[in-house]
């Protein structure tokens, strides 16, 4: 149950999967079949009058029924396998609306949005609050889908609300719990069998979890910076988030209210999140058990092998929470959300220069830094995301409209849209820098002087335009079992950040697996930078800046005692040339425009 495929076992995997049942979408129910879309082009969306008068978008054209007085239902699952102590028998908690066609004997499919913020607090207790429609992301599905013939459902997981057992944060006890709901839902008889999942940060996660055991009523789901698997989400190249070192205590205290009757809300699991992150940053690859921790909780991997379904991939460029790389990360040499269309997945995508929020929420929207998603704010929000997600739902739970285009809508860092066919692009054309050709000031990274290393480079003739995640291979020496790297890049003209990498000395060979590192041991740091669509403008120089930590990352376990020395190395820039016609113009309110 805790073992997880290798790296290596992933790729071959990959390589396989053309051959096996995940090719195509034989469980997704036919489209009507017609020559004329009865939905407007995208590229005429911005023409159009949209409702941007509340806090979400709307749908064009609102749906002819209401929602039915909400229902409850307790779902009995069989825990003994998961839990090595803990009930052997759970429920699982869940609240759900009909919309009024059901009255007249019609099945439809279901949007869910399974989380654990419906509740927090011992399970069991009178204060549940699935049957309150949540606020955003549950009215926006409510007020826009329930109209147009869609069940609505919120899901508690595993020791929340009135859900009861074990809180197993992400682990297989939850995903188990989330499976059944799922399976539930889908065979109520006023289901169509289809269910789509839907919300942002942990209810991406949860989705994800259903993907991993792959019930064939799961049609379709559209995470929202959602958490792909653990391991990534708290540590980037061995690099460590500070929030790694409480990230998983913070969960489990917030579903506890510390009596005697905790004691049924801990799983063996929830011991081994408390020692997790002080383990895994303090000792590095001397400690190998708490990679079965990890494994267990990752879930993109198990979804790729386990699922046959669609991916709306929604991400926020500028998310430092959770951040591209839970997009764009994988095995060395592989990215998710290419290798998903790599193996006959339907993945769309849309990449805006937002941090931690959907796409629509505008307020939100109004208040990131320069280099940090500002100078796209005035382009920023998407009032037709409403519109957008009802086209897929659609298609892939109702079988209605033309299938949508599987396109990638990606914003760019000056807040320019446009519509390529997949992102990273595959024409990319790779532009590769020697710092020797840079100007270069230091030598040391960290060290007691907190020392730091900075590369001035030479500007080009001509706008390069950078999509997709630049590598730094920077040769190094080592002083100790330890070091860490974190290099920023900035438009030096502009005073502007453009993108930021870190990695810690032993995870140099990339991914997520740590080799000891020798004092003296001269070696190159295989460093991939965070997804980028920036423009660096001609004539602009750009600078390197390479510091022990930075933002949201903690400094090396080894501290002041292992500095890292730096000799040189080879930037290389993903770039690609656009003659303007996939720009997309997307519908803005006078408010946002004049921003």
């Amino acid at each position: 149950m805790r073992a997880r495929l290798s790296a290596f076992c992933i790729v071959l995997l990959m390589l396989l999967l053309p051959l096996s049942g995940c090719l195509g979408n034989d469980t997704v129910p036919d489209a009507q079949e017609s020559n004329t879309s009865p939905y407007p082009d995208i590229n005429e969306r911005a023409d159009l009058e949209w409702n941007w008068t509340g806090e979400y978008a709307m749908v064009l054209e609102p749906g002819p029924h209401y929602a039915l007085d909400v229902q409850s239902a307790f779902i009995d699952v069989d825990t003994s396998e998961v839990w090595e102590t803990g009930p052997a028998e759970s429920q699982v908690h869940l609240s759900y609306w009909l919309p009024s066609n059901t009255q007249d004997g019609e099945k439809v499919p279901v949007i869910a949005v399974i989380s654990p913020y419906y509740s927090f607090g011992q399970p069991g207790s009178e204060s549940g609050a699935t049957d309150v429609v949540g606020s955003g992301r549950g009215e926006f599905i409510y007020d826009n889908f329930i109209p147009h013939g869609y069940a609505f459902a919120q899901v508690s997981v595993f020791g929340t609300e009135l859900s009861s057992g074990c809180f197993d944060y992400r682990g297989a006890g939850e995903g188990l719990g989330i499976h059944e709901a799922v399976e539930w839902l889908g065979k109520q008889n006023w289901s169509n069998g289809n269910v789509g999942l839907y919300g942002k940060s942990y209810e991406g996660a949860t989705q994800w979890e259903a993907a991993a055991i792959g019930s064939e009523h799961l049609k379709t789901i559209v995470p929202i910076s959602g958490t792909t698997a653990l391991h990534p989400l708290l540590y980037k190249n061995g690099s460590a988030e500070a929030r790694s070192q409480v990230m998983h205590m913070n969960y489990f205290s917030s579903t506890v209210d510390y009596n005697g009757d905790d004691l049924d809300n801990v799983c063996p699991d929830i011991v081994e999140g408390l020692f997790a992150g002080p383990v895994t940053y303090g000792l590095g690859e001397l400690d190998p058990y708490m990679q079965n921790y990890y494994d267990e909780r990752s879930h993109i991997d198990k979804a790729f092998q386990n699922w046959n379904g669609s991916v709306y991939w929604i991400q926020g460029m500028q998310d430092w929470n959770v951040d591209p790389h839970q997009v764009f990360g994988g095995p060395p040499g592989t990215h998710w959300y290419q290798a998903y269309k790599d193996a006959g997945f339907d993945v769309r995508g849309m990449l805006g220069q937002w941090e931690h929020n959907y796409p629509d929420q505008w307020t939100k929207h109004n208040n990131q830094d320069s280099g940090y998603g500002g100078e796209a704010i005035h382009n920023m929000t998407r009032w037709d995301w409403g519109q957008d997600l009802f086209e897929w739902f659609e298609y892939y739970l109702k079988g209605v409209g033309p299938q949508p285009d599987l396109h990638a809508q990606i914003q760019r860092n000056d807040g320019q849209w446009r519509i390529e066919q997949t992102w990273p692009p595959q024409d990319i054309e790779w532009i590769d820098l020697d710092m020797s050709e840079c100007e270069q000031d230091g030598v040391r990274v960290g060290g007691a002087a907190t020392s730091s290393v900075t590369f001035l480079c030479p500007s080009f003739e001509e706008d390069i335009h950078i999509a997709g995640l630049p590598t730094f291979h920077l040769d190094v020496t080592a002083s100790w079992d330890g070091g860490q790297v974190f290099v920023q890049m900035d438009d030096d003209d502009a005073s502007m950040r453009l993108g930021h990498a870190t990695m810690d000395i032993r995870y140099h060979q990339g991914g997520y697996e740590p080799t000891t590192v020798l004092p003296g041991q001269s070696l190159t740091m295989l460093m991939e930078f965070q997804a980028m669509d920036v423009i660096l403008p001609a004539g602009h120089w750009f600078t390197l800046t390479l510091t022990s930590s930075g933002e949201d990352y903690l400094p090396p376990a080894c501290s002041a005692t292992c500095p890292v020395t730096v000799s040189g190395g080879i930037l290389s820039l993903p770039t690609i040339n656009r003659d303007g016609s996939n720009v997309l113009i997307t519908p803005q309110s006078d408010e946002a425009a004049n921003n």
